[in-house]
C-alpha cells in the first residue's frame, strides 16, 4: 500500500538533521524547502543541501525565518507538513499555522521533562528520565502534543557527550519508525503530562563554575563534571585569579575481579 506524498518544509540542524533528510530524500520525499543554520556555524549544511536536492531559492537560513520575506515563501511553497529536526530557532505563529498537517519536532529530550536546551546535561544532572520525542509545536517551546517518545537508560559511566550519541541514535530510529504512520495522519496524539523541567541554554553557566571553597557531595560534583564532559566544547572550569581552568572526566567502567 502506497501513502500520500506530502510536500514538506525541513529544517534541519547538525548530524541527525542531515541523517534524516538523507532518508527521506532515499524514499523520494518532496522536499520543497529547507531551513539551515547560518553556514558559518554549520559543517552539515553543505551536506544538507546536497542530498535534499532543493532548489537554491528554496533555500533558507534559520536565523532570518519569521521574517516576512521568509514567511510569504513558504506560503508559496504550501507545504502539508514543516518538520523541525535538531533546529534551534524558534518558530513563529505566522508559520506554525501554515501547513495543515502541522509541524512535528524532533527534539533530543524525553517530554515532558528537559523542555529546552541541554537535555543531556540535565538528564545527569536532575536524574530526569532521559529519551527522544515526535511532537507537534505549538506557541511554547517542547510543549506540544506528543506524537511518539522512547527512553534511553543512562549510565553512571555516561558523560554528556556518550549520552548526547545516545541520544542522536534514538531520535532516528524513532523518526524512522514513526513516519509512515505520520504521512497517514493516523498517528495518535497525547497532550503532555503537566510539570517536567525546562532549561535556557544561560542555565548551564549556574552549574559550570566549581566553587574551590564550596562542599559539594561526592556524587553532585561527579555529575557536573561528566554532564559538561563533551569535547571539543566548553566544560565546567574552577575560577582562578587572572584564568579559568576548565576540567573534563573520564568514564570508564570495569568488572571487579
Amino acid at each position: 500500500m502506497g501513502y500520500a506524498i506530502m510536500k514538506i518544509l525541513y529544517m534541519g540542524n547538525n548530524y541527525v538533521g542531515y541523517e534524516i533528510i538523507r532518508w527521506l530524500s532515499d524514499k523520494k520525499e518532496n522536499i520543497v524547502g529547507l531551513v539551515i543554520h547560518p553556514k558559518e556555524n554549520e559543517k552539515y549544511t553543505k551536506d544538507m543541501i546536497k542530498v535534499s536536492g532543493v532548489k537554491k531559492e528554496n533555500i533558507f537560513l534559520g536565523n532570518k525565518l519569521n521574517e516576512k520575506v521568509c514567511i510569504n515563501a513558504f506560503k508559496k511553497l504550501k507545504p502539508d507538513i514543516i518538520l523541525s529536526v535538531f533546529f534551534n530557532y524558534i518558530l513563529g505563529e505566522g508559520i506554525l499555522n501554515i501547513p495543515p498537517r502541522g509541524c512535528v519536532n524532533l527534539h533530543p529530550g524525553y517530554l515532558p521533562f528537559n523542555k529546552g536546551q541541554f537535555p543531556n546535561v540535565w538528564s545527569i544532572i536532575e536524574g530526569t528520565p532521559a529519551g527522544v520525542t515526535m511532537h507537534y509545536m505549538d506557541k511554547k517551546i517542547d510543549t506540544g502534543d506528543i506524537i511518539a517518545r522512547k527512553k534511553v537508560n543512562v549510565e553512571f559511566e555516561d558523560t554528556g557527550e556518550t549520552l548526547y550519541l545516545k541520544l542522536e541514535k534514538a531520535s532516528i530510529e524513532l523518526f524512522k519508525k514513526n513516519w509512515n504512520i505520520l504521512k497517514t495522519g493516523k498517528n495518535k496524539r497525547f497532550k503532555q503530562q503537566k510539570g517536567g523541567t525546562y532549561h535556557k541554554t544561560a542555565d548551564v553557566k549556574k552549574i559550570d563554575i566549581i566553587d574551590l571553597n564550596k562542599s559539594y557531595k561526592a556524587k553532585d560534583l561527579i555529575n557536573i563534571l561528566r554532564a559538561r564532559t563533551f569535547p571539543p566544547y566548553e566544560s565546567a572550569y574552577v575560577k582562578l585569579k587572572d584564568s579559568k581552568v576548565y576540567i573534563r572526566i573520564a568514564m570508564k567502567k570495569v568488572k571487579d575481579v
